[in-house]
């Protein structure tokens, strides 16, 4: 879809659809729906005192302009009470109202920057909201076992337009900025959608490459010799059953910029997890094609990272294998060593991500990163205790970056919330013949993790334990059914903010 950003009446567009807004109890609109309101001989007016408008997010409703002005139809969408506007409901309003368009099979498409008159809100901040909820609302997966596939109708035009041409740089600013991520965004949820026969540590490797060669970056595609070298031996324990290739990736973005910040993301990469020896229920198995949601985080922002050419040394980090049982597969009881030298005994093979997450904490610190950031779909229990699709687990050794990531859920939604840190979790993990359990057992599961990887770093770190927002089981807004892509919006806004 062709983005355009235009000075002007929006009244005056040349499309068969506008978007404007209406704030809930606004009896009379003003601004640019007001001006579409006039023109159509107060049409919103009378929907308004009909009830049939009310301005409740959630709302779209058409109006038919009947030749009045060129646009063939106007969808109004509620943006909710003025005093609560907020990014997130313009992201939801302009979801909403695209969704209704695409319904309508509109082509041309014309929309007002939502929150950035009457509400308040930084023209940037409310263009990036507003072209945030409209592209990725417009996402849709092209699932490879469908042989013809039934394609939505697409949109081939939009325009921002904006009467106040002292905003235009700064909605042009928010414009990129939301292209840049929500192309970020794609990446990673087509990556968690595709099947594990797809999405193999391969082709995760294969678009990191496309990555690099498109943004100038340097990249690293480590083997098992590789890893070998490196004496990645947690890595490895994991990877030894693997019938795919497993695949350490490292992007670098800047990477001879020693004079820049350094900041490492980590994304665990588990391309298929059965659990291996200890292997899960076959109950919803399936889904455990999503155990890679952390790497395709990190590759999403990475790209945006390139789109943005943004002023940092941004270093991305993904361990991909698969978790399978077979007969090389490392087991119960075994012992491993990490690269850093730690031992581990393994108490359940299931607890592999912390595994592939150690090796890749220690090589992290070569960088010397002013922080390190990693994403993971861990446990479980991080699940039970924050809910589905409601927030992940935030847990750190620096209350200044905790700080900072914790912002930049609430900026975009994709929301964290801090756990502790408590050295009492590793009374758990302590084991009679090696330095770590790999697993405290079922009780107190999400801090025995956080804390077990804190023993592989020595750096402001915080670790994103994000089980709960993989996937998602139905569309809502902006968020489709399927694969989310949770982290990548997350990231770059800490990364914008550094």
């Amino acid at each position: 879809m062709e983005v355009k950003i235009l000075k002007g009446n929006i009244v005056e567009s040349q499309v068969d659809t506008i978007i404007c807004n209406l704030f809930e109890g606004v009896e009379i609109p003003g601004g640019a729906t007001g001006a579409i309101d006039q023109a159509l001989g107060g049409s919103i007016r009378d929907l308004v005192k009909l009830g049939d408008l009310t301005g409740k997010i959630g709302e779209a409703v058409v109006v038919y302009t009947r030749g009045a002005i060129t646009a063939k139809r106007v969808i109004v969408a509620g943006l909710g009470r003025a005093d609560e506007i907020n990014q997130e409901n313009i992201r939801k309003a302009s979801a909403v109202a695209i969704k209704k368009a695409r319904e309508l099979n509109a082509v041309n498409v014309a929309t007002i920057v939502h929150g950035a008159g009457i509400g308040g809100i930084i023209p940037a901040l409310a263009a990036q909201a507003t072209l945030e909820g409209i592209l990725l609302a417009l996402y849709k997966f092209d699932a490879p076992g469908v042989k013809s596939p039934e394609k939505p109708h697409k949109i081939e035009a939009l325009t921002v337009v904006e009467y106040d041409g002292s905003k235009l740089d700064k909605i042009r600013t928010g414009v990129e900025l939301a292209k840049a991520v929500s192309a970020g965004v794609y990446l990673a949820r087509e990556l968690v959608n595709l099947p594990a026969n797809y999405a193999t540590p391969t082709h995760m490797a294969e678009i990191a490459q496309d990555i690099a060669e498109n943004h100038g970056m340097k990249i690293t595609v480590g083997d098992r010799e590789w890893a070998t070298q490196n004496k990645m031996g947690a890595y490895l324990a994991v990877a030894k059953g693997a019938g795919e290739p497993p695949k350490f990736i490292i992007l670098e973005h800047n990477g001879d910029r020693h004079d820049l910040d350094t900041i490492v993301l980590v994304g665990k990469g588990i391309t298929f997890d059965t659990g291996g020896i200890s292997i899960k229920p076959s109950e919803k198995m399936e889904e455990m094609k999503a155990d890679m949601s952390g790497a395709a985080a990190v590759l999403g922002a990475m790209k945006a990272v390139g789109l943005l050419n943004l002023p940092l040394r941004v270093i991305g980090i993904t361990p991909c294998t698969e978790n399978m049982p077979d007969a090389s597969a490392y087991r119960p009881a075994d012992i491993i060593t990490a690269s850093n030298g730690i031992t581990i005994e393994i108490i359940s093979t299931d607890a592999e991500g912390r595994m592939i997450l150690a090796d890749a904490l220690v090589y992290a610190k070569r960088f010397q990163p002013k922080a390190v950031v990693d994403l993971a779909t861990l446990t479980g229990a991080c699940v039970i205790a924050l809910g589905k699709g409601v927030a992940a687990g935030l847990f750190s050794n620096d209350e200044k970056l905790q700080s900072k990531v914790v912002a930049s859920g609430n900026n975009t939604h994709e929301r964290v919330w801090p756990m502790p840190l408590w050295e009492d979790y590793k009374t758990n993990i302590k084991s009679n013949v090696a330095d770590l359990k790999n697993s405290g057992g079922r009780f107190g599961g999400v801090g025995t993790s956080a804390i077990f990887l804190k023993e592989f770093t020595d750096y402001p770190w915080a670790h994103i334990d994000m089980a709960g927002m993989m996937l998602a089981d139905k569309d809502d807004g902006y968020v489709p059914a399927g694969g989310v892509g949770y982290g990548v919006r997350l990231v770059v806004d800490l990364l914008l903010n550094w």
